[in-house]
């Protein structure tokens, strides 16, 4: 039926440690109508210029701001050394960063429900019909995903593993049951692109996509949706229908604070259905900068939620944004207190307590009224805009703990020593002598092996020679 098998080549830089989606949806998408597939994901294979000659379309997936930045490494090569092959871009990070990607060789950009435009790019190009130069289109309209084709991506074993305190690991499937978000946290990436939209994966496409990989090896299941519970009713169907086929399987998502406490008979349902894990976007534990973010939960909601997971048996994972024009040195030094006095110690990823605030085109935080003390211009290659910390000391300990996490990450330093110097480091940082902490810092709780939002530099990616 389809006579012209026309090569398109998918691109994945960099998604936390996970088998993506986001490249296994389209790929299926491409393969049902007859086009020759190849996925490459960048962050366990190398970048090989071989593999993507004689690819007529090459499209990038941008799902965050570390993989767009890996990815700026590779679109000039590619558009200079493939001059035919037409460079498209999608995911969150593509729209807000179209004007960069576009000087680096892209000639189309979609955001939102990409594969229908995708499809349509990929049709055009195999028809002779366009090149396509200019293209762009941000698509939140329903479509009817179909099962993802993993089998062109690399082994699940390759990808993170959740650790389980007892020091065993087991292999991670990764699904989403929806994208988008209806909320409208002021310096999320999801907003500018969906705009208070969100979309749900139907249940069986959902399902399947969980049975291939359980048949692929995985012992647990990751939802990767911008908030799990942003859909309940969607979300407690899938769950009991997941136990239902598969009742020794166990599983984690993120949910917002307010979820958690608003649909509290549902966390419990959970806990009796295998969920170990829940990570939640904490960002801070001051009401002011809460309210600066527009989270919608206060310091007190988050101490809740955790007590309320805690006495259902669910681990919680805070993550958080501790450096913004916002932030004091006091404000840093209670954040540690607080993780001390709640037992989280072991709970927070390290790299959790260096992340900057990062501004990408379309944050509504630009227009803050006191932007003018703290926000300097555009940085089209950090894909975003700069900002200074109107004290200078509270940058250098941002930057300070950054070099000390990345250090410790890969000389494997425990969590309680790398939290450790970073105590000290706040305290340093105030003037005053640390105080030691209590010998008991809570326990070791199951967690991802890959870190979330990992701070990986453009430099990470592997180039291997060109053939």
């Amino acid at each position: 039926r389809f006579s012209n098998a026309m090569k398109v080549c998918l691109i994945s830089p960099y998604e936390i440690g996970r088998q993506p989606f986001a490249l296994a949806q389209p790929a299926a998408w491409f393969k049902q109508r007859g086009f020759e597939v190849d996925c490459i994901d960048l962050s366990v294979e190398p970048f090989e210029i071989g593999r993507i000659s004689g690819s007529k379309l090459v499209a990038i997936h941008l799902a965050m701001h570390t993989g767009a930045r890996l990815a700026s490494k590779i679109i000039p090569q590619i558009a200079k050394l493939l001059p035919e092959s037409t460079i498209c871009a999608y995911g969150l990070y593509a729209p807000v960063n179209e004007t960069y990607l576009r000087s680096l060789g892209v000639s189309s950009i979609f955001g939102g429900e990409s594969e229908p435009d995708l499809l349509a790019l990929g049709e055009s190009l195999r028809k002779g019909l366009t090149n396509g130069n200019g293209g762009k289109s941000l698509r939140f309209d329903k479509i009817e995903f179909i099962q993802p084709l993993r089998s062109a991506l690399p082994s699940l074993d390759q990808y993170s593993k959740l650790a389980l305190p007892d020091g065993t690991q087991r292999q991670v499937g990764f699904v989403e049951a929806s994208r988008g978000c209806k909320h409208l946290c002021r310096h999320c990436p999801v907003v500018p692109v969906y705009e208070g939209k969100f979309r749900v994966v139907q249940m069986e496409t959902v399902m399947s996509d969980i049975r291939q990989q359980i048949e692929m090896g995985a012992e647990h299941i990751s939802f990767g949706d911008p908030d799990f519970l942003n859909g309940p009713t969607h979300a407690r169907r899938i769950v009991n229908q997941l136990i239902s086929e598969f009742p020794c399987i166990s599983w984690d998502a993120t949910i917002k604070v307010e979820h958690i406490l608003n649909h509290s008979d549902l966390i419990k349902e959970f806990s009796k259905q295998g969920c170990l894990l829940i990570t939640t976007a904490v960002e801070s534990i001051e009401d002011r900068v809460l309210e600066r973010l527009d989270k919608g939960h206060t310091a007190e909601d988050f101490a809740a939620a955790l007590f309320l997971t805690r006495s259902v048996g669910i681990h919680l994972a805070p993550t958080f944004v501790p450096f913004t024009p916002w932030t004091t040195l006091e404000g840093f030094q209670n954040l540690l207190e607080t993780i001390v006095e709640l037992n989280l110690v072991y709970s927070v990823a390290p790299v959790q307590l260096s992340i900057r605030l990062l501004l990408p085109e379309g944050s509504t935080l630009l227009a803050s009224a006191d932007r003018e003390l703290w926000l300097r211009e555009f940085d089209a290659e950090m894909l975003g805009y700069a900002w200074v910390h109107p004290d200078q000391k509270v940058d250098e300990l941002q930057k300070k703990i950054q070099t000390w996490v990345g250090r410790a990450e890969q000389e494997e330093i425990s969590r309680r020593e790398t939290f450790t110097y970073i105590w000290q480091l706040a305290h340093n940082s105030l003037g005053v002598l640390a105080p030691a902490l209590p010998e008991n810092l809570g326990t070791v709780v199951p967690h991802m092996t890959e870190p979330w939002y990992c701070c990986a530099e453009p430099t990470d990616i592997q180039f291997a020679a060109y053939s």
